[in-house]
C-alpha cells in the first residue's frame, strides 16, 4: 500500500507509534512537523493541491483520516501527564476509536480512489476551526490539573470539528458506508463532549 510524504514525515518523527497507522497510512495533506516534540503543526497545515476538485467522499476520507490523527496525537500525551485517571481511560478510546475509524476510511480510499492521489481539505466545514491555536507544545508542557484544563478545552473544539464534518458527510457523501461512519462519528463524539463538559465543571478546572 502507498505510504504518502507526510505519511512518511509523521512515521520517522514518531508522532504515530501504532504499527497499524503504519501499515494502512495513505492520508494526504502538507504541514511542517513541529521539530521540538515529533508533532503535526497544526496551524500551518494546508490542503492537498486541487482538494476541492476531487469528489466529495475522496475529501471527507483523507479530510477525517488527519483530523483523527490529530485527536490520537494529543490522547497520546495524557497517560504521563493528566491528573485524572477518567481523563486517562477516555483518552486510551479515543485512540481506540480513532484508529479503527482511519484503518476503515484508509480501506475505502483503497477500493474507490487508489491512484487518485491526496484531497486532504481544510475547508470542509469544521477542519480549520478544530485546528485553530492547537499547540501540541504547550499542552506536552503542562501537568495535573493544567493539563486536563488544556486538553479538555482542546479536544472539545476538536471534537467540535469533526461532528460538524461529519454532520456535512450525512447530507454530502455518495457512499452508504460513509454516511453510517459519519453518524457513528456525531454520536460518539457528542457524547464525548458532554462528558468532558462535566468533568471540567465538576473538577473545577480553569484553562491557564
Amino acid at each position: 500500500m502507498r505510504i504518502s510524504r507526510l505519511t512518511s514525515i509523521l512515521l520517522c518523527a514518531g508522532a504515530l507509534s501504532t504499527p497499524a497507522l503504519a501499515q494502512h497510512s495513505s492520508h494526504s495533506g502538507t504541514h511542517e512537523p513541529n521539530q521540538a516534540h515529533g508533532q503535526m503543526n497544526h496551524g500551518a497545515m494546508k490542503s492537498s493541491p486541487n482538494a476541492a476538485k476531487a469528489e466529495y467522499d475522496h475529501q471527507f476520507i483523507d479530510t477525517m483520516v488527519v483530523h483523527h490523527q490529530g485527536a490520537i496525537e494529543m490522547a497520546q500525551l495524557v497517560d504521563k501527564r493528566a491528573g485524572h485517571e477518567e481523563l486517562k481511560q477516555l483518552a486510551k478510546k479515543v485512540m481506540d476509536d480513532q484508529q479503527k475509524e482511519i484503518r476503515q476510511l484508509q480501506d475505502w480510499k483503497q477500493q474507490w480512489y487508489a491512484g487518485k492521489g491526496d484531497a486532504m481539505n481544510m475547508k470542509l466545514p469544521g477542519m480549520a476551526e478544530s485546528m485553530k491555536d492547537m499547540s501540541m507544545e504547550k499542552l506536552a508542557a503542562k501537568k495535573g490539573n493544567a493539563f486536563d484544563a488544556m486538553f479538555i478545552d482542546m479536544m472539545i473544539r476538536h471534537h467540535r470539528g469533526a461532528v460538524k464534518m461529519a454532520q456535512d458527510a450525512l447530507k454530502k457523501a455518495k457512499h452508504s458506508e460513509v454516511k453510517e461512519l459519519a453518524r457513528a462519528v456525531v454520536d460518539a463524539q457528542k457524547k464525548e463532549i458532554e462528558q468532558m463538559t462535566a468533568w471540567k465543571k465538576e473538577w473545577k478546572l480553569a484553562a491557564k
